[in-house]
């Protein structure tokens, strides 16, 4: 069934005030439908909805959500029924949620919790945002090592209504330490009489609630794993961070990094207004804007050149545009490779190796190209090697400028998506048309 498909019946059932069908219809959806199914309903047929579903469906379909719209659903539950929702709710979806509001109205939220899910939840908003305790659930299950396979399976039937993820079981030993892993599959293939420190991997790959959230995403997907334990320095388990909130992290990294990228840094949120959009546009633009007239500055110095030879003029937006296009093309590499760690050490050389390479083989072909139209559109082979010989050398330097840039900025401290497009766009339009205009200037005599 199509989200369509299911608001039209519900729809349809609420005019026949036919509460089953309604329930029947959100079954068939999978959690993150149902938000969009009730995100297509009115206010009102909203609130007749949420009066005929438990505490546990409107939580799930609260926490899939964007912030702002869990604001406006908690809304119309009212008072009477945010408390069993949020208590249905897993902790972490809830710190997401409170991290978002003011401090008035997430204090007023915590209080409406029950004692024991509002302390869980207490636990987690002390952690630093984006980093593996922010992000971690206490919804786990954590059994100790002396029991039977047989036992642990009897155990989870207990615990998984409220456990978070049970494809893995966490071995804690008598002081609450964590010594091993258990994966469902390990327990149903094993013997009901095996204990479980004899089925459990003993090298646990764990993190510290200091980690940054980025890192942890880097570890889930290297090992290909659900979940990652959360532990203390004396390896107590404090919590587990799932796949599914490690791939919001990653669409929220992805995400910042290209907005940086475009210099629109805190463009994120699209509610701002025309006004305020502008305001955080403009600190990067005005910079470029300033830099652009060292281009302007450029063209000027060698005006007698170009008044020489007009049809140099012809190949400037050529030049300066490649120069661009080549430079961005290997920040955006060099960026997404910092990002996945794969840009330390002897990788920097290698990364730089090869995009030294491609910038040779680029702007080989590219400069063969423009020199034989500059030769034949003008009728002068000295006009097609210089520009040749521009393109060329201008895409070499532009592509490395673009790889360099990024370790250049890390070095410094300073975020290497920072090394956005439009800036590395300005500084190759520069050194592009300072290698054009210099090699011109060398052979006028040959052009003019």
């Amino acid at each position: 069934m199509s989200v369509r498909e299911g608001v039209n019946q519900v729809r349809q059932a609420l005019r026949s005030r036919s509460w089953v069908t309604i329930t029947q219809v959100l079954k068939e959806l999978h959690p993150t439908d149902q938000a969009e199914l009730i995100k297509e309903l009115t206010p009102s047929e909203r609130q007749q909805v949420f009066s005929h579903l438990s505490y546990e469906q409107l939580a799930e379909i609260v926490a899939e959500l964007h912030y702002e719209e869990q604001q406006d659903v908690l809304k119309e539950l009212g008072r009477d029924k945010i408390p069993g929702v949020l208590d249905e709710m897993s902790s972490d979806d809830v710190v997401d949620l409170l991290r978002e509001l003011e401090t008035e109205q997430a204090r007023e939220l915590l209080d409406l919790m029950g004692t024991e899910e509002a302390q869980d939840v207490r636990e987690l908003l002390v952690y630093p945002e984006q980093t593996a305790g922010a992000l971690m659930t206490t919804e786990y299950v954590a059994l100790p090592h002396q029991l039977s396979a047989g036992e642990t399976i009897e155990a989870l039937r207990i615990i998984s209504p409220d456990a978070e993820m049970i494809y893995y079981v966490y071995v804690i030993d008598e002081q609450e330490r964590l010594v091993g892993v258990v994966s469902l599959r390990d327990l149903i293939i094993a013997k009901p009489t095996m204990p479980l420190h004899e089925i459990m991997r003993k090298k646990v790959i764990s993190v510290s609630a200091s980690t940054d959230q980025e890192e942890v995403a880097l570890l889930l997907d290297k090992y290909d794993f659900l979940a990652l334990p959360v532990v203390d320095e004396e390896d107590h388990l404090l919590g587990i961070v799932t796949v599914d909130d490690v791939m919001d992290v990653i669409t929220e990294e992805t995400t910042e990094d290209f907005i940086k990228m475009a210099a629109i840094h805190g463009m994120e949120d699209l509610a701002l207004s025309p006004k305020e959009a502008a305001f955080h546009r403009l600190p990067w633009l005005i910079f470029l804007l300033v830099t652009g007239f060292l281009t302007g500055s450029l063209i000027t110095r060698f005006e007698d050149t170009l008044q020489s030879v007009m049809a140099l003029a012809a190949f400037i937006p050529v030049i300066a545009g490649m120069a661009g296009n080549t430079g961005t093309q290997a920040l955006a590499v060099a960026v997404r490779s910092m990002a996945l760690n794969r840009f330390v050490g002897k990788e920097v050389l290698k990364v730089l190796c090869q995009e030294a390479s491609i910038g040779l083989i680029v702007g080989t072909v590219c400069g063969l190209i423009v020199a034989l139209f500059a030769s034949l559109r003008h009728g002068n082979p000295f006009l097609g090697f210089v520009v040749g010989v521009s393109m060329w050398a201008t895409l070499l330097v532009a592509t490395m400028i673009g790889a360099l840039m990024p370790v250049l900025f890390n070095a410094l401290g300073v975020d290497p998506a920072v090394a956005s497009g439009p800036f590395i766009t300005t500084v190759n339009d520069i050194v592009g048309l300072g290698i054009y205009f210099t090699l011109a200037t060398k052979f006028l005599a040959y052009l003019a």
